[in-house]
């Protein structure tokens, strides 16, 4: 079994709005940098191979993880959610409330309008799991909440519809277990890192 730590980038200004930020560059704010500037990410895991979201807010987690040499890979990116970047729920529900209503029972078939779907993103993330099962090295990425889901759905067999099967501290690091033939398996959630 191949260990993979994933830990969610600390908070943005648009987090703290509500803002969908997918693949827009929106950095950590001044309150998200003195957030994770606390946190530790525990020993046996500093000596990890690291990877970061090329993002803004995952690579400038990952210095202030002290992995500052992050290799950057595409496809640990937040979904992309089209037209719906920066707008919060609230305002999407109501200029279509029904059209996010039936999104919403889609499950890994939830897309946004002109954005990707969560079944594209899973296989996104699934090619990148495919490359870390043939270097078999444990690895360590700063990645996004929705990147983190599609490894839970993998690890789990979740349909993304309703709740995730179970609750993540997103102020902690997500290790999952990863078999050379490319399976994924949940190992220990909610991982302190403070």
């Amino acid at each position: 079994m191949i260990n993979v730590l994933l830990i969610r980038h600390g908070p943005t200004d648009w987090n703290v709005k509500g803002r969908i930020q997918g693949h827009t560059d929106v950095s950590l704010s001044t309150h998200g940098r003195a957030h994770v500037s606390r946190w530790s990410v525990p020993a046996e895991f500093r000596q990890y191979f690291w990877f970061a979201s090329p993002l803004t807010r995952a690579m400038e987690t990952a210095q202030l993880l002290g992995a500052p040499d992050a290799r950057p890979e595409p496809r640990l990116m937040e979904m992309s959610w089209g037209r719906w970047e920066g707008r919060t729920w609230e305002e999407i529900g109501v200029d279509d409330a029904a059209a996010l209503a039936e999104l919403e029972t889609r499950g890994l078939d939830f897309q946004p309008p002109e954005g990707e779907s969560r079944r594209a993103l899973t296989q996104r993330l699934r090619g990148w799991l495919s490359d870390v099962a043939a270097g078999a090295m444990p690895v360590a990425a700063v990645t996004h909440r929705g990147v983190i889901h599609a490894a839970l759905a993998l690890a789990t067999g979740w349909n993304m519809c309703g709740r995730p099967p179970h609750r993540l501290d997103w102020s902690s690091a997500h290790l999952f277990q990863l078999q050379p033939d490319g399976r994924l398996f949940v190992g220990t959630l909610n991982v302190r890192l403070n």
